[in-house]
C-alpha cells in the first residue's frame, strides 16, 4: 500500500520541530515587533511623537530587511546563528533567521493596525492629560488588538512558509523531512504527507486567528 513504508515516529518528529520553530519564533517576532511597529507608528507624520528622520531611518531599516529572499537570509545570517545559538543548522539554528526574517514584516502590520485606530480614542486620551505610554497601552493598543491579532495570524501562517523553506539547508521540521525524503529520494508517499501537514497547520492557524479577531472585535 502507499504509506506502508512511512515512519510515523519520523513524521511526528518533524511536526514537533516545526512546532516549536514556529513558536519560538513566533514569541520573539511579537517581543520585537510589536515595540517596533508601535514606535514606527508613532513617530510617523501627525503623531504624538513625530520625527521624520527617525521614522525615516527605522522604515528605511525593515524595507532593507522585507527586500531580501528568506532563502538568502538564511545563508547570510548563519555566522550570526552559530556565534547565538552555538549551531546554524537544525530547531535551534533557524529560529534567530525566522525572528529576523519576520519581524520587520510584522512591525509594518503592527503600524497598520495602529493606523486604523479611531483617532478619537487619542485625542480623547489626550485631553484627559494621559502621558503617552498610557496613550500607548490604554487606548492604542487595546482599540487595535483585533488588527494585532490578525496581524499574529498572518505572520504565524507566514513563519510556517519559512519553516518549510529552511528545509533546504537543514533546518529540521516538516520542510527539512519533505526536501530529504520526498524530494531527494522520491518518496511520493513523504512529500503527500507533508504537504497536507503544511495544509493543516494554515487551516488551524487562520481558523484560530479568525476565532480571536471575532471575539475581541467591538
Amino acid at each position: 500500500m502507499l504509506f506502508d513504508k512511512v515512519d510515523w515516529q519520523q513524521i511526528g518528529q518533524a511536526v514537533l520541530d516545526t512546532l516549536a520553530m514556529l513558536g519560538g519564533s513566533l514569541f520573539f517576532t511579537v517581543l520585537f515587533g510589536l515595540p517596533l511597529g508601535t514606535l514606527l507608528f508613532l513617530t510617523s507624520k501627525n503623531q504624538l511623537l513625530e520625527q521624520r528622520f527617525a521614522y525615516s531611518t527605522l522604515s528605511f531599516l525593515l524595507n532593507i530587511l522585507r527586500s531580501i529572499p528568506f532563502i538568502i537570509l538564511l545563508i547570510l545570517l548563519m555566522p550570526l546563528t552559530t556565534l547565538l545559538m552555538g549551531v546554524s543548522l537544525g530547531v535551534r539554528g533557524v529560529i534567530p533567521p525566522l525572528v529576523i526574517g519576520t519581524t520587520a514584516f510584522f512591525a509594518r502590520l503592527v503600524e497598520t493596525a495602529l493606523r486604523e485606530v479611531d483617532r478619537g480614542a487619542t485625542d480623547a486620551s489626550v485631553a484627559r492629560g494621559a502621558s503617552i505610554p498610557q496613550i500607548v497601552f490604554r487606548a492604542l493598543l487595546p482599540e487595535a488588538l483585533p488588527g494585532i491579532i490578525a496581524a499574529i495570524t498572518i505572520t504565524a501562517v507566514v513563519l510556517v512558509d519559512y519553516t518549510a523553506m529552511s528545509g533546504a539547508i537543514g533546518g529540521g521540521g516538516i520542510g527539512d523531512l519533505a526536501i530529504r525524503y520526498g524530494y531527494q529520494r522520491f518518496q511520493t508517499e513523504i512529500m503527500i504527507i507533508t504537504v497536507l501537514l503544511l495544509i493543516v497547520l494554515v487551516q488551524i492557524l487562520q481558523a484560530s486567528g479568525n476565532r480571536l479577531v471575532a471575539h475581541f472585535t467591538h
